[in-house]
């Protein structure tokens, strides 16, 4: 055997060995979500709820998913994969899971490759990816479905890396190689884009690699890289702002009247304070954290002194320690679109935003604790046995976040468990109990919800409408008029309220609101019915009868319009024409004994055939 191939085959080994235990412990950690079902928050939009996503890849689907702004974003290659695992797998929770945990082990695997490939050092690029596989921060982007758009988008923006790495390495390789990595690298990072907008930043990454570890400042000028990646900045433009236009459209972004400018800033450091806090130590995670909220100034003061404090330390060490410049700033420069100055959702931070930052970090740690180990000549068996432990302690730690996923009870439970003021978790855990036919705790959590404050206009109608179904008519009128200060002139709103206001029997009101329906909705069957219904009760049989008879006009069909018409007329002393009213009904209903009940109480015998 030659000598040079056998090293070359020994060369790898060892990277191989690597990428089989990163896919390893990945697929051990998350192994048990292939069991979990979908949680009803965003997945139901995502997934199994989404009539284009269950009926699979067809040309219609293929169109909607590059042209639908559907929850706020436009992220087609996100809909498309979600559309596949539907298209080959089903309707069920097992495969998109398990897409998940597949693609998180690949993003993993392309961490240490990329690094690798950047820095040559083969050890620390492994202990980083296994650090990035494990990290229980992670948990909420593999084991959330609705955030396939997450380890998609991290699948696509690593490629994208690594092509770009292996672009910038080969600056005496031909042309048309460098031509090939470079083209790669322009179309994952159109892949990356159209599966979750965040990764705009990683034109700014690139340009953090070539001051380290690629070194290319001493070769080139600022300018000349900038220059360079000129396309990768155009397509940054193209994608904010079609990204704005859905933003937009689906109502996603929170207004500055709604949170002030001020309280925005004042959260960014602080969430910057906390990201760094729960990368270091992984605890009380949950999904959500509780809204934004004003913060304690000594905590506001210390976030900001910290941030800064962190940044020029980065840049002071730029020369000793590069690794820790280029660490820092990818961090927090990759956390930027999603810190909150543009605030999308009331959620104060999410684990899920940290999934491609945090190898910033990562990196500072693992270079720094390989110079310290190497200044101190650590022995190599200390070094692998607490290596070790760092890395069996964030599986475990993972693990036990990864069973929170189990269901929306666990999972909205828990975050009650380890966040205050949360009303996100509250009305979502009662609408598992509701779900679950345990009305009483749904309604605890409801009002806990709506005591909360909640500003979603659409939870607070679903509060309102258990409220509703257990006869707690004050609450129930209180929430929807709640929700119709957020979002006037909602017909199914108004609609409920009048009927909620007709059970206090505060019909002038009530009157209103059908109005308004009609007034929205012109051809509303219901609403001309509800109306009529409050002008019988009013004692205004005559106007009840028009508003029954457009009802009836609308839906044809609705034996209980023909009923309803029927009992006016027969209030106004026209019984032959109510009895016709009632036989058209009973051919409907022919069983409906209460009909014939009312047809002989008008002296008429009513037979099979009516």
């Amino acid at each position: 055997m030659n000598p040079h191939n056998s090293s070359n085959v020994r060369s790898y080994i060892k990277p191989v060995i690597i990428c089989l235990l990163l896919a390893f412990a990945t697929l051990v950690v998350y192994g048990p979500v292939r069991n979990y079902g979908f949680v009803d928050f965003d997945d139901n939009e995502y997934f199994f709820e989404n009539p284009h996503t269950l009926a699979g890849l067809t040309r219609a689907n293929a169109k909607w998913a590059f042209t639908t702004f559907d929850t706020g974003n436009w992220h087609p290659v996100t809909w498309l994969s979600l559309i596949w695992d539907a298209q080959f797998f089903g309707s069920g929770a097992a495969a998109p899971h398990i897409t998940n945990v597949l693609l998180h082990a690949a993003n993993s695997i392309l961490v240490f490759l990329l690094f690798l490939q950047l820095t040559g050092a083969i050890w620390r690029s492994g202990a980083m990816a296994m650090l990035f596989a494990l990290h229980p921060l992670h948990v909420e982007s593999v084991a959330w479905v609705a955030e396939r758009k997450d380890v998609l988008s991290g699948f696509f923006g690593l490629l994208t890396l690594l092509c770009y790495a292996r672009y910038a390495k080969n600056d005496g390789s031909p042309n048309q190689r460098r031509a090939g990595s470079y083209s790669l690298a322009l179309f994952f990072f159109l892949c990356a884009l159209m599966s979750k907008s965040m990764v705009v930043t990683l034109p700014f990454v690139m340009l953090l690699l070539d001051f380290w570890p690629l070194e290319r400042f001493k070769k080139s000028s600022l300018g000349h890289l900038v220059v360079e990646k000129i396309p990768f900045f155009l397509m940054i433009v193209a994608d904010s702002v079609v990204t704005f236009i859905a933003q937009q459209k689906g109502n996603a972004v929170t207004s500055l009247a709604r949170f002030p400018l001020n309280l925005r800033l004042e959260n960014v450091f602080v969430s910057y304070g906390r990201y760094l806090g729960k990368i270091f130590w992984p605890v009380n995670l949950a999904t959500p954290y509780s809204p934004l909220r004003q913060w304690p100034a000594v905590i506001v003061i210390l976030s900001v002194v910290l941030f800064i404090g962190l940044g020029v330390l980065a840049v002071m060490l730029r020369k000793k320690s590069p690794f820790v410049f280029t660490g820092w700033f990818w961090f927090a420069g990759m956390l930027v679109p999603v810190i909150g100055l543009v605030q999308v959702g009331a959620q104060s931070m999410a684990d899920r935003y940290v999934y491609l930052p945090v190898i910033g970090i990562l990196i500072i740690v693992v270079w720094a604790a390989a110079e310290f180990c190497a200044k101190n000549q650590l022995p190599r068996p200390m070094i692998i046995s607490c290596a070790t432990i760092v890395f069996f302690a964030c599986a475990l730690r993972a693990r036990n976040q990864v069973s929170f996923w189990r269901d929306d009870g666990t999972l909205f439970g828990h975050a009650l468990a380890v966040t205050a003021n949360n009303n996100v978790a509250s009305h979502n855990l009662g609408y598992w109990y509701q779900k679950n036919g345990q009305l009483g705790k749904a309604m605890d959590y409801y009002f806990d919800a709506d005591q909360l404050g909640t500003r979603d206009p659409s939870k607070l109608y679903n509060a309102a409408n258990e409220f509703a179904k257990l006869g707690h008519w004050d609450e129930a009128i209180k929430v929807y008029r709640r929700a119709l200060q957020l979002s006037p002139n909602q017909p199914d709103i108004l609609n409920n309220l009048g009927f909620a206001l007709a059970q206090k029997r505060d019909f002038l009101e009530a009157a209103v609101c059908f109005q308004d329906v009609l007034k929205l909705e012109p051809d509303s069957a219901d609403a001309h019915n509800n109306l009529a219904t409050i002008l019988f009760a009013q004692g205004n049989p005559q106007d009840a009868a028009v508003e029954f008879e457009e009802a009836l006009r609308l839906s044809p069909d609705n034996p209980q319009f023909d009923v309803n018409l029927g009992d006016t007329l027969v209030r106004l002393g026209q019984s032959t024409n109510a009895a016709q009213y009632y036989r058209r009904a009973l051919q409907l209903e022919p069983t409906n004994q209460i009909i014939r009940a009312k047809l002989r109480s008008l002296g008429i015998q009513s037979t099979n055939q009516d």
